[in-house]
């Protein structure tokens, strides 16, 4: 049985939930399901990067691992970026769909693995990375996100301290050669690099 959330096709049961909830300050209403990250609620480290994000207006954001659509799908409402959306996890991609049209948002959702089907560049990359998958898949994520960025864009992860942050930091520093924290909360730390040429 592929229960986890970062399996392709997880064949868990069905659960559907619906969440109603308030980011950047307006109300969002979710589809959720089993085999899906976060299903009861909007986890906290995604609220904690939510709230430290402020893009402007018509922004290219890509959001690498998004699940059923939170991040994505509330700063395109809120602060009007041009969100693509991508998850390798297939029961996530329809609930994202699903989520956008409840939302009443214009965003761009595909399957992906990491970073296979996306093209072009981006103002920002942000991601929850999915930690189960296990340290090579973050930094993945961190890595060749660099080839994804518009030169000045930025990547934006949220990672527990205890769960590497550390070693995030330091691989964020080696590949963009900056890295900085932009705020830690309850052992959460959003880390932010900049591509600078």
């Amino acid at each position: 049985m592929t229960k986890m959330y970062y399996a392709e096709n997880p064949d868990s049961d069905h659960d559907i939930h619906e969440l109603n909830v308030t980011l950047l300050g307006e109300k969002f209403r979710f589809l959720t399901d089993s085999g899906v990250f976060s299903k009861k609620m909007i986890d906290f480290g995604s609220q904690v990067l939510l709230n430290s994000l402020e893009f402007e207006k018509g922004e290219t954001v890509l959001d690498l691992g998004c699940g059923y659509g939170p991040l994505g799908i509330s700063l395109s409402k809120v602060q009007g970026v041009k969100a693509t959306m991508v998850d390798i996890n297939n029961r996530a991609i329809d609930l994202a769909k699903q989520n956008a049209q409840r939302n009443n948002v214009d965003v761009d959702i595909f399957q992906s693995n990491i970073y296979d089907q996306v093209e072009g560049k981006f103002n920002h990359v942000i991601s929850n990375p999915p930690i189960r998958a296990g340290k090579q898949v973050v930094h993945a994520i961190i890595e060749e996100s660099i080839n994804y960025l518009e030169s000045g864009g930025d990547l934006t992860i949220v990672i527990q301290k205890k769960q590497g942050a550390p070693s995030a930091k330091a691989k964020m520093e080696e590949v963009f050669g900056n890295c900085q924290t932009l705020k830690k909360d309850k052992g959460y730390y959003i880390l932010q690099s900049v591509r600078e040429e």
